[in-house]
This record gives structure tokens, C-alpha cells and sequence, in this order.
């Protein structure tokens, strides 16, 4: 793990690989390492450098008080710092927002970008959810493990990964082990999507990046109606769906996410440059 001085924090990230660097960022409340088991090794087999940030409100020096504005703010900084671009940018959910919001602010920093499980404007049910989550954080209601394992398992995975009973078991021992305690870094997180995230697709037809845009058939968190509106929206994108995938369909299917990666960047090689 390496730490960069970034936008006034100090910012933990890891590298892998040699060669082109491509950047991924993670969604809300989930650690750079996420990335780590299946998505790493792919593109370092690929001949990428690949560096994996911790987004603010992760480490426990970060505060409470930012926004958008901050996490777009420190995805340049280490750009900047890492004085390798432009580069390959991969982001899922909350992650996917914030390298959309970068290519429009910083698109001298962004060669290419994978957008998963990505939207372009508020939607009720997911704003609903979210205003619940941070309610439960401010009342101090938590969860018992084995009802949080099971709620977060029906909105976060495929119905075909529900149906297989060895993989559903191991997702919900993560899950429960996991527990629906946040901090309040992570919390701030979610206040972000409510607060710093308005219809955005008018805005995202100035990103001149070259784009994919990743939709996961089963997602209940964030649907692939939603990816579609996004990848019609940026001039140079091109839209996938991938079956039998949930919200965390790069975990459940990592493969078929990799090939689709793997040919965006093969076909768009030279990308932003």
C-alpha cells in the first residue's frame, strides 16, 4: 500500500503491473482491494500498469465534510501525482460517477473509460434506498447479520447466483461478517449520490473520451435502462449488457466482464490521446 498527498489527504492506493496505467475505482463503501481478486490480475496479464485508490471517507483521517467536488478532485491529484496519463479510467457505481465527472472536468487526464453499473440522473427508488441507509447510521440501528446478509443479497446479486447454493452461502458470509454498520466517512458517501448528484446526461455529451458503458441485467441497485440513457449520452460510447449479473456483477461474473473490457480496449486503442 502506497499514500499520496492528494487534494489536502492523504490518499492509500496500491499498484500492480507495468506498462499503460489504468485506474479503477470502487463504488460506495467498498475498498480499493476490492478489485483485487479478479479485475487486477486481468489487466496486469494485459500488460496494464494498474493502480487501485481508497475514495475519501475510507481512511480515518478523512472527515465528513465533502462531496463530489472532493472525490473527483482526488482521483486528478493522483493522477497528477502518479504523472502517468492519460489514463485508462474503470469505475463502478459511485466510482463510475466520479470518473464520468472527471472526464468532463479533467479530460486531458482520461485516455479511456469503463463505466459499470453507472447512471446519468437521480432515480426514486435508488434515492429512497439511500435516504434509508443513512438513516439507519443516524439512529444507530443496526442490522443483525444473518437479516442484513440476506437483504443486501437479494439487492446486490443475480438470481442465478441466488439459485446456486454454495456460491449463495459464501456471499452471505461475507455479507453477514460484513455486518450494516458504516462509518461516517462511508456515510458520506451516500449523502453524496442525494446531494451532488443531479441529471448530469445534458453534461455528459461534452466527455470526448472514448467510453464503454457496462449494464448488469439483474441489477435492482442501479438497472440497465439506466447504463443505456448514459452510454446514448456520451458521443463515443458503446453499450453491454451482461446476463445473469447483479449490481456486483463484476465479482459474479468477472470473466465476461473482462472480455468486454478487453475488447473495448483492444478496439479503441490510441483512446483520448
Amino acid at each position: 500500500m502506497s499514500t499520496a498527498p492528494v487534494n489536502g489527504r492523504n490518499c492509500s492506493y496500491t499498484e500492480h503491473g507495468n506498462g499503460p496505467l489504468a485506474v479503477l475505482v470502487m463504488g460506495t463503501g467498498s475498498p480499493g482491494r476490492v478489485w483485487h481478486g479478479h479485475q487486477v490480475p486481468a489487466l496486469t496479464t494485459a500488460g496494464y500498469r494498474v493502480v487501485t485508490p481508497d475514495n475519501r471517507g475510507l481512511e480515518p483521517g478523512d472527515g465528513t465534510d465533502f462531496g463530489m467536488a472532493e472525490l473527483v478532485g482526488d482521483l486528478a491529484g493522483l493522477l497528477d501525482h502518479l504523472d502517468a496519463g492519460p489514463a485508462v479510467l474503470i469505475g463502478t457505481s459511485l466510482g463510475a460517477r466520479i470518473v464520468a465527472e472527471l472526464a468532463l472536468e479533467r479530460p486531458e487526464l482520461v485516455d479511456r473509460m469503463v463505466l459499470m453499473a453507472t447512471c446519468g440522473r437521480p432515480e426514486p427508488v435508488q434515492d429512497t434506498l439511500t435516504r434509508g441507509e443513512c438513516a439507519l447510521h443516524d439512529e444507530g440501528i443496526v442490522l443483525p447479520p444473518d437479516y442484513y446478509a440476506a437483504i443486501t443479497a437479494l439487492q446486490n446479486l443475480s438470481p442465478a447466483t441466488l439459485r446456486d447454493p454454495v456460491a449463495v452461502r459464501d456471499w452471505l458470509d461475507l455479507f453477514a461478517l460484513q455486518g450494516s454498520a458504516v462509518t461516517e466517512g462511508v456515510r458520506t458517501q451516500y449523502s453524496v449520490q442525494l446531494r451532488d448528484f443531479p441529471d448530469r446526461l445534458a453534461d455528459y455529451r461534452r466527455i470526448t473520451a472514448p467510453a464503454l458503458v457496462i449494464g448488469f441485467a439483474d441489477d435492482l441497485m442501479v438497472p440497465p435502462e439506466l447504463g443505456r440513457e448514459v452510454a446514448e449520452a456520451i458521443p463515443a460510447a458503446q453499450y453491454t449488457e451482461l446476463a445473469d449479473c447483479g449490481h456486483f456483477g463484476y465479482l459474479e461474473r468477472p470473466e465476461a466482464v473482462h472480455e468486454a473490457i478487453s475488447r473495448f480496449l483492444r478496439e479503441t486503442e490510441g483512446g483520448n490521446r
